[in-house]
């Protein structure tokens, strides 16, 4: 037996999620130096990790679902059908925040200049995403998430967080990360990572166990009628030449029943990969609250100099019988409006990434995107970028797009909270991460709700253009809702 970073290693520990004696040493090194190059940076403070590999059985999404500390901040980023990629966080050794237009350049450079200063293992060694990262996200609006339920959501929070484990395929790392101070005990550091090590548990996400007496109540936010009217006077403006499109979002509440638990937002994130695991589960757990999503919607994903994202726009449903649903997507290849919607997205994409790239290619016709209830136009556009533009400048960039907001945007942006009359918060903002590199993906947060409690509120908008009918764009809202509504409903 010995002790390393005061922690006494013998063969009968059993978490897979412990360092190895040599990894242990070496996240004491990286504190050590952390510690000394504190005392010569501006601010006094530097960052310090540590990566090592976990068994390719370990669940990362369950375990931060299962060891998550009441009011500590949670992140989960997956998609499933993607070879199993996961990002997810526990704690937050460093928060990231800004409000107002220029949030996206603020955060960026606040995490620029931290991961510049930071004591971490060589970047290339594990999958993308090991090492330090930066995760969060951004509010629809530049002041955005002022309503009381949005507390702890600011327009840009993004948050290093204290350990996160990342898998692509077979291979996973967790990384803990600590901010030294330079009058740090790098003693006490350590003891504190330990501890926050030993209380993580693998386990798979709760089963949802809906009330067997109480029912939950659904009610929109809004009347429908409203939303019609919403709908029919957008017409009118574009018609009037006014703008080519503009996105209206609905809010519905499902509220739980007397006596019932609370939504729990560990069930739900297991529910929606099983049902939706082509689309982007996310989820942000902040104070009592969590916003989760499961969006079909790339909004930028950075590798080094390549740049990759997806224009969608215009939908239809799905159908259970193949033949039907072949047909449903063909029509939607085929519909003269959502073909018009999906074009203004593609080229507002392609305008806004041509100044940073030496090309900017799309595909030549969409594509037909099927997820479990629902079916889009997609154009995937690639980018090879002329100079280093980091993950989040980008995402700042490219956010809102017309898929969500409006073209053009000038125009459109006030117009969406007179017709909505509701605060979007995060709902169709970027939700994702960065790493030291400036690397990382951000998704859409379509198809998303806000839990606090016996509360969820639902979010679900649609595209309208010149021939956008009233009745047609509530019912897609309807389609778009059945995402989350089954699940928080039970």
């Amino acid at each position: 037996m010995r002790t390393v970073l005061g922690h006494t290693a013998t063969d009968t520990d059993a978490s897979p999620f412990l360092p190895a004696p040599g990894d242990r040493a070496r996240l004491q090194h990286h504190l050590e130096i952390a510690c000394r190059r504190a005392r010569t940076v501006r601010g006094g403070a530097v960052l310090a990790a540590a990566t090592w590999a976990l068994p390719p059985d370990v669940d990362p999404t369950g375990t931060v679902v299962a060891s998550r500390r009441s009011g500590e901040p949670w992140f989960v980023f997956e998609q499933p059908d993607r070879d199993g990629a996961a990002l997810t966080a526990l704690g937050c050794a460093v928060a990231l925040e800004a409000r107002g237009e220029d949030r996206f350049a603020v955060v960026a450079a606040r995490w620029r200049r931290l991961a510049a200063d930071a004591v971490c293992d060589p970047r290339g060694d594990g999958p993308r995403g090991s090492g330090p990262v930066a995760v969060g996200g951004f509010s629809f609006a530049p002041d955005g998430g002022r309503a009381p339920h949005w507390e702890g959501f600011a327009p840009a929070s993004l948050q290093v967080p204290e350990v996160a484990i990342v898998r692509r395929g077979g291979d996973l790392r967790l990384t803990v990360t600590a901010l030294v101070h330079a009058d740090d005990d790098v003693a006490d550091v350590l003891a504190r990572l330990d501890a926050r090590l030993r209380e993580l548990r693998d386990a798979p996400p709760p089963v949802l166990d809906p009330s067997p007496v109480s029912r939950t109540r659904v009610a929109s936010t809004m009347p429908p009628e409203h939303y019609e009217g919403a709908v029919q006077r957008a017409v009118e403006r574009i018609r009037a030449g006014r703008l080519q499109k503009v996105v209206l979002a609905r809010e519905v509440q499902v509220h739980t029943g007397p006596g019932a638990a609370p939504h729990d937002p560990g069930g739900v994130l297991g529910v929606l990969r099983d049902a939706f695991p082509s689309c982007y589960i996310v989820c942000a757990g902040r104070g009592d609250s969590a916003f989760l999503a499961a969006s079909p919607e790339l909004l930028i994903q950075r590798d080094g100099l390549r740049a990759g994202t997806l224009a969608l726009a215009g939908s239809t449903r799905r159908s259970a019988d193949p033949a039907v649903d072949d047909h449903l997507g063909e029509a939607l290849l085929r519909s003269t409006k959502d073909r018009e919607e999906q074009a203004i997205v593609t080229r507002r994409i392609e305008r806004t990434l041509a100044p940073h790239s030496v090309w900017v290619t799309s595909a030549e016709e969409p594509i037909v995107v099927k997820v479990a209830n629902i079916q889009h136009l997609g154009t995937p556009i690639r980018a090879q970028l002329a100079s280093h533009v980091g993950v989040i400048e980008l995402a700042g960039l490219l956010h809102p797009t017309p898929a969500v907001g409006g073209e053009p945007l000038p125009v459109a942006a006030p117009m969406i909270p007179e017709l909505e009359g509701f605060d979007r918060g995060w709902y169709a903002g970027p939700v994702g991460w960065a790493d030291t590199g400036e690397d990382g993906e951000f998704c859409v947060a379509l198809r998303s709700a806000l839990l606090t409690g016996g509360v969820a509120r639902c979010f679900a908008g649609v595209g309208v253009v010149r021939d956008s009918d009233p009745a047609a764009e509530l019912a897609e809202t309807e389609i778009k809702l059945q995402a989350l509504l089954p699940v928080l409903a039970l």
